[in-house]
């Protein structure tokens, strides 16, 4: 067990907070992702460490799906756990965000854009977390099959129950970013926020993604700003063996292809002229953007986490650093989340 906890005084120090579209919410430019490394198949104290760390150094902001794991709902399990302990005096300066769209239990209620199933996994998130409200529940993603006025109802829903503050959406094409902001305002819950995969090799949301957040006053919260660990120095010579390509998970062995390690082995040369890692300059560069409000990270151990942080160090870019990138940083066939930004809710 580690010692009682105290929160850093200077915590807000460090820290650079910045608007959700035009909302009323600041989140801190580096958010805290639970995706990978807090399931029930981890060490729990590391993942406590990471945390903690995380808030003295002013990460407001933790984001979590029902789904993340492994097992699933075992992350706001143990999110829920620090927030009993070593949180629960903070509460009201933390913001916290889950998700319901991906399979989460059998039969035909358990996945996709249901009132039925928003509804009832939102109740089993608080349940986890031992939480009376979330500040921000996300429709994970598109279903093609429900009509799109159900899954905003239900975000609506969320709020009027007093078990959300704010609600978004992950994972949207322009055109249902344009549709759901409409019927969202029109019930008077407006989108506070948009969570797309974004990075240096998956360049997505520049071809129009950006300019409907911007007309709709929608924030964005890019996930997989290192797409997933390519944008750092771990895949340079190859991949070594406790990566998490060679374990079969969410990276794919074949995004390490040779024309895809060239790349990232060119912008780790850029970093390097930079005074920075390349994990840093790849988040400093998802925020060059003022569209973009916060970057979302992930952390196995506290020392990653503080190499992450230390982004804020320099993320200022020339004009010329800007356009070396750009010769480099060109799509790599990385997008998962394709799926669910080409289809069309009902």
């Amino acid at each position: 067990m580690q010692s009682h906890y105290r929160a850093d005084p200077a915590r807000y120090t460090g820290m650079t907070y910045r608007r959700s579209g035009r909302s009323g919410l600041d989140l801190p430019a580096i958010s805290l992702g639970l995706w990978q490394n807090f399931g029930g198949t981890d060490v729990f104290e590391t993942g406590r460490a990471v945390l903690r760390r995380a808030f003295d150094r002013g990460v407001t902001h933790f984001d979590l799906a029902n789904n993340y794991g492994p097992p699933p709902g075992s992350a706001e399990e143990n999110f829920g756990r620090v927030l009993a302990t070593d949180f629960k005096a903070h509460r009201d300066e933390l913001i916290v965000s889950t998700k319901a769209g991906y399979d989460m239990w059998p039969g035909p209620y358990g996945s996709w854009g249901s009132r039925k199933y928003l509804t009832a996994s939102l109740d089993q998130s608080l349940k986890r977390m031992g939480l009376d409200y979330v500040d921000i529940f996300y429709s994970h993603r598109v279903d093609p099959r429900t009509p799109l006025e159900e899954t905003m109802g239900a975000l609506d829903h969320a709020v009027r129950q007093g078990k959300a503050l704010y609600v978004g959406i992950s994972s949207y094409s322009p055109e249902m970013t344009r549709r759901a902001a409409a019927i969202l305002k029109d019930l008077g819950t407006p989108c506070l926020i948009h969570q797309p995969s974004y990075s240096m090799l998956n360049r997505w949301i520049e071809g129009g993604l950006l300019d409907a957040l911007e007309e709709t006053g929608i924030g964005c919260i890019a996930f997989s700003p290192l797409a997933q660990g390519m944008l750092t120095t771990k895949y340079l010579n190859g991949q070594p063996t406790d990566a998490r390509a060679a374990k079969g998970g969410t990276l794919k062995a074949h995004f390490l292809s040779p024309e895809n390690l060239e790349r990232v082995r060119a912008l780790d040369a850029i970093a390097q002229r930079r005074g920075q890692t390349l994990a840093q300059m790849a988040i400093a560069w998802v925020l060059r953007d003022p569209r973009v409000t916060s970057a979302l990270v992930g952390a196995r151990n506290v020392e990653q986490l503080d190499n992450s942080l230390d982004a804020l160090k320099n993320t200022a870019f020339t004009p010329e650093e800007l356009a070396e990138i750009d010769r480099h940083a060109v799509d790599g066939g990385l997008n998962l989340w394709q799926n669910s930004s080409n289809a069309e809710a009902g």
